[in-house]
């Protein structure tokens, strides 16, 4: 599976604008029902689109198996997969605006709903989400299901697939501007790009800080045992009852949201950006 669905805010700003200018029914949105709900659903859809092929494939493994003796035998055996593909694609709201032949007054108004000042308030009408940074926070929320992360080491400017927790991360700061501003690094590597980059500019936490949204979150897993240093990273979502909840790149190859007790062990700890 590969590609990602467009954000929830563009997705939103879109409808807003539609229905609240609709020269024939127009409605406000403060309010939500079945009507609105199913309108909602049809632009989400217009914006979004699901693709699937299929592959066969002939390949040659190597199965194992007990000769009756205590020996294990190795046989070469020919076997036939079919491999499902699944791409999800997206539109912007631009070219949403362009699909649905906005005006200027209604272009202005989508523009306006997504400036970057209003992008604490999306994050709490959408996430919930007060303190901290937002912003990074929205961003990889709005991330959450992509699979094989090519729109993250792509970017990066790798031409294959790598492990892509860090290349998430960046590209989420990236997509905020952070990088040019010198908040957050562009990193690939946790133990020796994104963690010294931390700790030499006093920007670190150990694992018994209660973090806050927009803390870069670094782990060492134990894996065999644990080795003194990180071999993963996230983006802090938030903190609640105890738990740190994450968004976090490359888990299970998916952008996916995950928790941990405050203080856990695998945690290594946290880079704090300057926001």
């Amino acid at each position: 599976m590969s590609g990602s669905r467009a954000v929830w805010k563009e997705v939103l700003a879109v409808y807003a604008v539609k229905i609240t200018t609709d020269p024939d029914a127009a409605q406000e949105v403060a309010t939500m029902d079945d009507s609105k709900k199913q309108l909602l659903k049809d632009i989400f859809w217009q914006m979004n689109e699901i693709s699937s092929s299929t592959s066969t494939q002939t390949e040659t493994i190597i199965e194992t198996s007990d000769d009756g003796n205590g020996n294990i035998v190795e046989t070469e055996v020919t076997v036939t997969r079919t491999y499902l593909y699944i791409t999800v694609s997206h539109k912007t709201a631009e070219e949403m605006a362009d699909q649905f032949s906005f005006h200027e007054d209604q272009r202005e108004q989508m523009a306006e709903l997504l400036a970057d000042e209003n992008n604490s308030l999306w994050s709490q009408v959408l996430y919930g989400i007060t303190g901290g940074d937002g912003e990074i926070v929205t961003v990889a929320l709005s991330q959450v299901g992509n699979t094989g992360g090519a729109p993250y080491w792509s970017w990066y400017g790798f031409g294959s697939r790598v492990e892509w927790c860090a290349c998430f991360v960046s590209w989420c700061a990236n997509e905020c501007g952070y990088i040019d501003a010198g908040v957050i690094p562009k990193f690939a590597a946790c133990a020796s790009q994104g963690v010294p980059w931390f700790k030499e500019r006093g920007l670190w936490q150990d694992n018994s800080y209660e973090p806050r949204p927009g803390d870069i979150i670094f782990f060492d897993w134990d894996d065999g045992g644990q080795d003194g240093s990180s071999d993963h990273v996230g983006i802090v979502e938030k903190v609640e009852n105890g738990r740190v909840y994450t968004v976090e790149g490359n888990s299970g190859d998916s952008v996916r949201q995950n928790s941990y007790p405050v203080g856990y062990y695998e945690i290594y700890g946290y880079g704090t950006p300057a926001y």
